[in-house]
């Protein structure tokens, strides 16, 4: 990157830094159990409620439990089952039209990230009617306060439960956005294990490296604060005690809250101080490819830790140490190492591979100008990469002799049922 946009970068970041303290971030309400929401509803004297999910999870049943409790309290609803893994412009206009056409005035997102980034895009539709999602796309378009939105998360992962952030991919043209306000945090986070008991193991190990991702790169970043290190470290000292443990038993209700918890404390601290290019790479490769984004960024977590170098050691060596992998007295770099390998190992139990095949060659320019667009001069990464400096990440993640067949993956990460099918297929 040439001399002059690293200064406009780093200029632009120490100001949204110095901003964090009067901006209005807020916290999401937490409730341990769809069966609270009825309760709340009431109260903000909604009268009709619109449920935005996927089909595999309502397939499931997964929604039963809810759809019972608003039944038995007398709440009427109706519901949007027709998200998809990477939400596009084509799912938010249908479940607008379906807001308006049944006099909605209460969203709820139940599924993995996809569901909660589709709710939070209706609701912004349904306060800007005459502004399209591309026009939100960005930070602070949004302005208006949304109806009642609440989040179920059924995945451990996205943490969209507690971020500003919607992203949406534009149907016709597969490009990937994120839109970014205060208004999109939702009202009310249900981090209620039971809906996350049929999630499959491979899906269960994807979705909590996209939550250690989360946290990882909020961590290392140059715009953290007190509260937001506080919540990485927590964190990560989860998901290194409980991820393993979902994945042998996915029966086990305590490590499956505590996978909720950790993906909350994750998204916490990235809403506030971003992620980085981990990120920015899997969004580009999931808008052109609809790679799975817990998948992606699993993928390539530790080669860009490995390319920022001795800049991260020192916050990695923390890392290491909330992770029980290093003690106060490690050297740095020996902790940062151990805590990347920790990574690298932790994806060879889970059958994730270091390799996305679906890249073609002739994209990597289109991708990395996507993956530049969207990070900078936004993420406050430890070191700052233009488009053609990250451009060797796709190249090494394209098909090689180790690749793991991930498109045998594809559209697992949010689907349910689809996911217990790969599962199945690929043995792990």
């Amino acid at each position: 990157m040439n001399h002059f946009k690293k200064i406009y970068c780093r200029t632009f970041q120490t100001g949204l830094k110095i901003a964090l303290p009067f901006l209005p971030y807020r916290k999401p309400k937490v409730v341990g159990s769809v069966k609270a929401l009825p309760e709340v509803i009431q109260k903000k004297h909604c009268s009709k409620v619109l449920i935005i999910t996927d089909a595999g999870i309502r397939k499931l049943g997964l929604t039963g439990r809810l759809e019972k409790a608003l039944t038995t309290e007398g709440i009427p609803y109706c519901m949007y089952d027709k998200t998809v893994a990477n939400p596009t412009t084509d799912n938010v206009a249908e479940a607008l039209e379906l807001y308006r056409s049944q006099g909605c005035d209460c969203i709820i997102g139940f599924g993995g990230g996809s569901s909660m980034d589709c709710a939070k895009a209706v609701g912004a539709r349904a306060v800007k009617p005459g502004q399209s999602l591309a026009k939100m796309k960005g930070i602070l378009k949004v302005h208006k306060k949304l109806p009642l939105l609440m989040a179920v998360p059924t995945t451990a992962g996205t943490g969209s439960e507690t971020t500003l952030a919607a992203v949406i991919t534009d149907a016709r043209t597969r490009y990937k956005y994120a839109i970014n306000d205060f208004p999109l945090i939702p009202r009310y986070a249900v981090l209620d294990p039971k809906v996350t008991l049929s999630l499959p193991p491979f899906i269960t190990a994807t979705t909590g490296m996209d939550a250690l991702t989360h946290a990882v790169e909020a961590y290392i970043g140059n715009s953290t604060t007190y509260g937001t290190r506080k919540d990485a470290l927590l964190a990560v000292q989860l998901i290194f005690e409980n991820i393993d443990k979902v994945y042998e038993d996915g029966s086990n209700i305590d490590a499956r809250r505590n996978m909720l918890h950790a993906s909350f404390y994750a998204g916490c601290a990235f809403t506030k101080s971003y992620v980085g290019y981990v990120h920015a790479i899997a969004h580009s490769l999931g808008g052109e490819y609809n790679v799975p984004h817990g998948y992606a960024n699993a993928v390539i977590l530790p080669m860009v830790l490995e390319a920022y170098g001795a800049k991260i050691h020192k916050k990695l060596h923390r890392l290491a140490i909330a992770a029980s992998l290093a003690e106060k007295d490690t050297p740095s770099d020996e902790a940062a190492g151990r805590f990347i390998e920790a990574i690298k190992l932790m994806k060879e139990r889970f059958g994730i591979g270091n390799r996305i095949p679906e890249i073609r060659e002739e994209d990597i320019p289109k991708l990395a100008h996507y993956a530049d667009k969207e990070a900078n001069p936004l993420y406050p990464v430890p070191v700052l990469m233009n488009a053609a400096e990250l451009e060797p990440f796709y190249y090494m993640l394209m098909t090689d002799e180790d690749t793991a067949d991930s498109s045998v993956i594809k559209d697992q990460e949010e689907t349910n049922v689809e996911g217990a099918d790969i599962h199945d297929r690929t043995g792990n």
